[in-house]
């Protein structure tokens, strides 16, 4: 019954659309109706600049990796992965917007931190690399997405598969960013302090 609180609460944790909550508080109206529609860190750069972007990233980290350590309070390392791929679901899927959230990348990095804060700082370092070079959110996204399962399973092989299950969901949730990659019309990021 425990286990299943904990499933619980890290899902409802997830689904708080933090991205909407600071756009609106900020004057910058509904983030769902902005650039790509999506509730995430990188569609609040293009509402209001690097400042929402870091705040709603921020945010959405931290709720993750809230979820995680009750995992831990409950059953340790693994059952804490598991807690952190809930999390995830429900910012890609929320209850409260009727199952349309984000892609859950800066949940993922959430994820990192609290299960192992190297493997954050290897997967942002990699983040960093790809974004800054090339101007694609998605693309360094997807690579991290990539790198971050192969992190985990160093951990244990339980936390690893949690990891991949968790990267499998965001980047099927990236198949549009897929399609304008492929395509050549993915926009680049505009690394603007504020609009």
């Amino acid at each position: 019954m425990l286990y299943i609180f904990g499933i619980i609460i890290a899902y409802l944790l997830g689904s708080v659309p933090f991205g909407i909550f600071v756009t609106r508080i900020a004057g910058r109206g509904d983030l769902r109706k902005v650039g790509s529609g999506n509730i995430g860190a990188a569609n609040a750069m293009r509402a209001g600049g690097f400042r929402l972007f870091a705040l709603v990233f921020l945010l959405d980290m931290v709720k993750t990796m809230i979820a995680v350590f009750v995992g831990y309070a409950i059953g340790g390392i693994s059952f804490a992965a598991w807690c952190g791929f809930f999390s995830v679901l429900g910012h890609c899927y929320p209850i409260w917007l009727g199952f349309h959230g984000g892609k859950g990348v800066s949940c993922v990095f959430g994820m990192l931190m609290a299960i192992n804060p190297l493997m954050f700082v290897f997967a942002g370092i990699e983040w960093l690399v790809v974004a800054l070079s090339l101007g694609y959110s998605s693309l360094a996204s997807m690579t991290m997405l990539c790198v971050a399962p192969i992190l985990a399973f160093t951990a244990s092989p339980t936390v690893g598969f949690a990891f991949l299950c968790t990267s499998l969901i965001c980047i099927w949730r990236h198949r549009e960013n897929i399609g304008r990659l492929v395509g050549g019309t993915e926009s680049k990021l505009n690394w603007r302090w504020k609009k």
